[in-house]
């Protein structure tokens, strides 16, 4: 009998130590998860997993232990054999561990969920952030573009408004005989339609010192033409 206990004890130190070794390697395991990564956000669903399945898997322990506790105790008062004994604790453990897994894959199929949800509602917002972003941009440019005309048109008012007079006193000038020889006061700042405008009260001489500057620089062929056309 001392050697049948013996026995029975030894066996029972096994598991033990085979749990020990298993919660050793849970830890491990629970304190490899636990190192700061560099993507905390993205990995605590899949930490919050893992930590669900390790309680499980410890809910499971302490119920096979509790279990295994009653029915030796059945045993011992001969109500079961030992053979029934173990057949039941295997099954319901096996029960137990079937539950645990389709629990943790609802839990995980919710979590996918949850984070294609997430995705989704982000996708929107920064669809709706460019569209925005666009609107801005197009509301921006069409703005600058009706700047640029208005003060394009002013300008030109402007201009409208002083060339007439800018052209009497030219040609006044010239023939009072005073200021610069050059019968185009202010020629290189003036366009092509204002030299255009002045070229018909030039003289013929007149006409060829503005052809003899134009060609020598930005040669406008609109005003070459016209003077050619004054010269023949």
């Amino acid at each position: 009998m001392a050697s049948t206990r013996k026995k029975t004890t030894g066996t029972r130190r096994k598991p033990t130590g085979t749990k020990k070794a298993s919660a050793a390697k849970a830890s491990s395991s629970r304190k490899t998860t636990s190192r700061p990564q560099p993507s905390r956000a993205a990995d605590r669903p899949d930490k919050s997993v893992e930590e669900f399945r390790n309680a499980l898997e410890r809910s499971v322990s302490l119920s096979r232990e509790r279990i295994q506790e009653v029915v030796d105790d059945a045993v011992k008062r001969g109500r079961m054999t030992r053979d029934d004994a173990n057949e039941l604790v295997s099954k319901l453990v096996a029960r137990s561990r079937k539950e645990s897994k389709e629990l943790v894959k609802e839990l995980e199929a919710l979590l996918e969920q949850a984070r294609k949800g997430v995705e989704k509602r982000t996708r929107e917002a920064q669809r709706r952030t460019t569209k925005a972003r666009r609107r801005v941009e197009q509301e921006t440019s069409k703005a600058q573009r009706q700047v640029k005309a208005a003060a394009g048109k002013a300008a030109r008012g402007v201009r409208d408004a002083t060339e007439e007079p800018l052209a009497r006193a030219d040609a006044a000038r010239r023939r009072a005989g005073v200021g610069p020889s050059f019968p185009i006061t202010g020629y290189d700042e003036l366009t092509a339609a204002q030299i255009g405008h002045r070229l018909g009260d030039l003289s013929k001489p007149e006409l060829r010192k503005v052809r003899t500057h134009e060609k020598n620089g930005k040669g406008r062929k609109s005003i070459l033409d016209k003077i050619d056309k004054a010269l023949a």
